[in-house]
């Protein structure tokens, strides 16, 4: 993904999320709309990285980097520290490859 479709995906963002309280007084919408509406930012930030866990430049990353990226994303789930999720999830990655998993 090269910059100029990174920053339309963060504008698109901004724009989505501000949307909310620039409308808030003109739209009534349901509480489930509202949460719905809410989550949306949060779902394509996951499919982002979704893809980039599992493609680098084009092409299969390998079964490292998505083992990695899960390792990290169960101890997110779990709770646990953000300096001990991304030590977690480089140290999976880097120790797959170390023995030759790609």
């Amino acid at each position: 993904m090269n910059w100029i479709e990174v920053a339309v995906l963060a504008v698109g963002t901004f724009l989505i999320r501000l949307s909310g309280p620039l409308l808030r007084g003109r739209i009534s919408v349901s509480e489930e709309t509202e949460e719905f509406l809410k989550r949306g930012a949060t779902v394509v930030l996951v499919a982002l990285v979704a893809t980039s866990s599992v493609m680098s430049e084009n092409q299969w990353a390998g079964w490292a980097l998505p083992a990695g990226v899960a390792v990290g994303g169960v101890l997110a789930w779990r709770r646990a520290p953000l300096a001990v999720v991304v030590v977690a999830a480089a140290a999976t990655t880097a120790l797959l490859r170390l023995a030759g998993i790609e």
